[in-house]
């Protein structure tokens, strides 16, 4: 088994600024585990501007601000295609990795797994279930990742920042989104949010909306929606469903002793901005090295 002063799960802003961190205050036996094939967390699925700014005082797009963390943390012990599979209070875990099955101890873990968008499976939406139907980050990997334009004219359920960064994301490869739904009387989103989504973007924004259902056999067709007790369907060829974040602790069990677990970023509380979790990691790398020293 192999045995480590500090083990972070997630290697996002949060997990790579406190490897870099906790490295530089001198506890270097510190290993990073991170779920996918190449760490940076989600920034790297955002193409647009709007990165960098709270932690180097740059504003680069998502995959800059993803390599600049990936180049802080070189010579650090970063594990990218390792999944945890279970951890329990003692402080071990067991993983998965390319090489198979392994088990792993540590003093201290620090718990930086990020967020996940609450899917349409959770949302109670009625209809059928054709292609077509995803959420923000399955849509940033289509366009970013693999330049792949999986519809032309979706609508994106939600109003939240993110929920912006959706209409980027669809600009970046001329996807025209017909209209933007959110159930409330407001945004959630900062104004002018929705004046610059109409006026500039030509995306209307339509609140007190609801998605009701979902129309088409193999791909997406029309949405069945309700405003103020009146239902409409509007033609489309795609749902992209926005926000509604989730912390990603679905793994951990309750009650994990503060001396060996810590949770930081976006695993804990509201959401962050990418800039903010990087703080949050420097922030939970100096308190673990407080009480490993």
């Amino acid at each position: 088994m192999e045995s480590h002063d500090v083990i972070i799960i997630g290697g996002g802003p949060t997990g790579l600024s406190a490897a870099r961190r906790l490295s530089d205050l001198g506890i270097r036996d510190v290993v990073v585990l991170e779920r996918e094939a190449v760490a940076g967390g989600i920034p790297r699925h955002c193409g647009h501007l709007g990165f960098g700014w709270q932690s180097h005082r740059r504003l680069w797009s998502g995959p800059r601000f993803a390599a600049e963390l990936r180049k802080a943390a070189t010579g650090l012990d970063v594990r990218t295609a390792a999944t945890v599979l279970e951890l329990v209070k003692d402080g071990h875990l067991r993983t998965q990795t390319p090489a198979g099955l392994a088990e792993m101890k540590a003093r201290h873990i620090l718990i930086a797994t990020g967020t996940r968008e609450t899917p349409r499976s959770a949302r109670l939406v009625g209809g059928s279930r054709p292609q077509g139907v995803m959420n923000t980050g399955a849509l940033q990997q289509h366009v970013y990742l693999h330049h792949n334009k999986p519809f032309e004219r979706p609508v994106i359920i939600g109003s939240e920042l993110v929920s912006f960064s959706a209409l980027l994301t669809c600009r970046h490869l001329g996807i025209r989104p017909v209209a933007m739904l959110e159930e409330n009387p407001r945004i959630s989103a900062q104004r002018p949010g929705d004046l610059i989504a109409r006026f500039v973007l030509g995306v209307p924004v339509r609140t007190s909306t609801k998605l009701v259902a979902i129309e088409g056999r193999k791909n997406v067709e029309a949405v069945e929606v309700e405003h103020r007790g009146k239902r409409e369907r509007i033609a489309c060829d795609g749902v992209i469903f926005t926000g509604l974040f989730r912390p990603e602790t679905a793994l951990f069990p309750a009650g994990l002793p503060s001396e060996k677990f810590s949770i930081s970023g976006n695993a804990v509380g509201p959401l962050k901005t990418s800039g903010e979790c990087w703080l949050q990691g420097v922030a939970a790398a100096e308190g673990i090295a407080r009480k490993l020293t």
